[in-house]
């Protein structure tokens, strides 16, 4: 009895080791820092002298009627827009790729990798790229609209064109949503079809009635990964406009990052990060709400639950 406790005890002691790495990590860089950041937001915070307790007054300030707040709903109006425009916009077309590369074609490995690779390149990298092709003097872009007689916009100089650049931009990376919606589509049991097919159903019905439904879990996934994702945009803004022209790509996030390493103003920023993490949650709280009346699993579909 004695030898089995040792034993059991060795195992335990065993698997602390190996998450050890893992437990000093979330605890040194997750969990103190939000413990941390949720007592500055109570706090005048500016990392030089010593924080003073305010209490809620960094709260108080998100919502009075001063500059202050118009940034606050001007940052969270251009992170939406950037949200609820891009997210989309990178679901369709992750999803129209990977139904082309789920195709019986010649060289499928070699588009597969040409599609995907794009989404592993670094952000930086990938914002200097796309800051000199939304150049609106010497930049691709504008040089291919004029081949065909379009002057193109200024882009990232110009107030209305600027958030859809980034949006354009984001675009680039859609090769990481259509890597799982092809793992999706190849999940996809092959007898559905078969029995469409018997049932006379042309290709845009099996698209529409089966291979919808049956990705549905995939299509939540990837909303919901996107969603939080974009929430946090950072990169692209701050590489490339640095909030500009006029505030018209300052993201929440750029701002927070502002008020706290460059005005040194912790305590707000640290108010507006839990402010955000609400705002974030919420929305993905909606998703999980509405996911019942639209996202169907194969037992559903057998069982007959859902039509």
């Amino acid at each position: 009895m004695k030898r089995k406790r040792t034993i059991h005890q060795i195992e335990e002691m065993t698997a602390y080791v190996f998450l050890s790495p893992w437990l000093i990590g979330f605890l040194a860089f997750v969990a103190i820092p939000m413990v941390l950041s949720l007592f500055y937001s109570f706090t005048d915070a500016n990392m030089l002298t010593s924080p003073q307790f305010i209490g809620l007054k960094n709260y108080r300030n998100l919502f009075s009627f001063d500059d202050t707040v118009s940034l606050f709903w001007k940052t969270l109006y251009n992170t939406s827009f950037y949200t609820f425009v891009g997210v989309p916009l990178n679901i369709a077309l992750g999803l129209f790729i990977a139904v082309l590369l789920n195709q019986k074609i010649r060289g499928l490995g070699v588009f597969r990798t040409i599609y995907y690779l794009p989404s592993v390149i670094s952000g930086v990298a990938v914002s200097l790229l796309w800051a000199w092709i939304f150049h609106p003097h010497f930049g691709v872009l504008n040089h291919l609209l004029s081949l065909v007689g379009i002057s193109g916009p200024a882009w990232l100089f110009d107030e209305a064109w600027a958030k859809p650049a980034l949006i354009i931009m984001n675009l680039w990376g859609a090769g990481g949503s259509m890597l799982i919606f092809l793992a999706g589509l190849q999940g996809i049991p092959t007898q559905l079809y078969e029995a469409a097919e018997l049932d006379g159903a042309s290709t845009w019905a099996k698209f529409w009635k089966v291979t919808i439904p049956m990705l549905s879990p995939t299509i939540f996934f990837v909303l919901v990964t996107n969603i939080i994702g974009s929430f946090q945009v950072f990169t692209s803004s701050y590489v490339m406009t640095a909030g500009g022209p006029n505030n018209a790509t300052m993201m929440y996030v750029l701002w927070l990052f502002n008020l706290a390493f460059q005005q040194f103003n912790m305590g707000f920023a640290c108010s507006l990060a839990w402010v955000y993490l609400l705002i974030m949650v919420a929305f993905t709280a909606l998703v999980f709400k509405s996911s019942p009346a639209w996202v169907y699993y194969e037992s559903d579909i057998v069982g007959g639950r859902k039509s």
